[in-house]
């Protein structure tokens, strides 16, 4: 029976197995991390050049998230308690870094009218933030 630190990991690594299929699949959607919500994706496509580095960037994207999820697989089969313990610690610390760099920036495209559908960095924010609290709770959890 898994304990409540893999199943916490194992939603994060399905969740995540999604978001990585739609960045080598159907990169441009509005879904999971498809970059369709930056209106810059589809202005690359006029200049050849700058549309294949973003294709390039979004596949290392996806292939960095596949090394982790394949980390966390392992960890949940293989991995102790401290091991599961210390992913989970990781995963939020890791997930906090979406507030240093990636949302000033997605903020400001939102509010230079760079982002569709409009106000999507507070979405972000909002869904990132529940990631954080969720895994804190469990973090919690298990200590206890």
């Amino acid at each position: 029976m898994m304990n409540i630190l893999q199943i916490a990991i194992l939603i994060f690594t399905i969740i995540e197995c999604g978001n990585i299929m739609m960045l080598y699949f159907n990169p441009g959607t509005r879904m999971a991390n498809g970059i369709g919500v930056f209106n810059a994706w589809e202005q690359s496509k006029e200049t050849p050049k700058v549309h294949d580095l973003i294709k390039y960037m979004i596949n290392w994207v996806a292939g960095a998230k596949l090394i982790f999820i394949m980390i966390a697989i392992v960890v949940i089969i293989f991995g102790n308690h401290l091991t599961q313990l210390f992913t989970l610690v990781a995963l939020i610390l890791s997930i906090l870094s979406f507030y240093w760099r990636l949302f000033p920036m997605i903020k400001k495209m939102d509010k230079d009218g760079e982002i569709t559908p409009k106000d999507y960095s507070k979405t972000l924010f909002l869904m990132i933030t529940a990631f954080v609290v969720g895994f804190t709770v469990v973090l919690v959890v298990a200590l206890i």
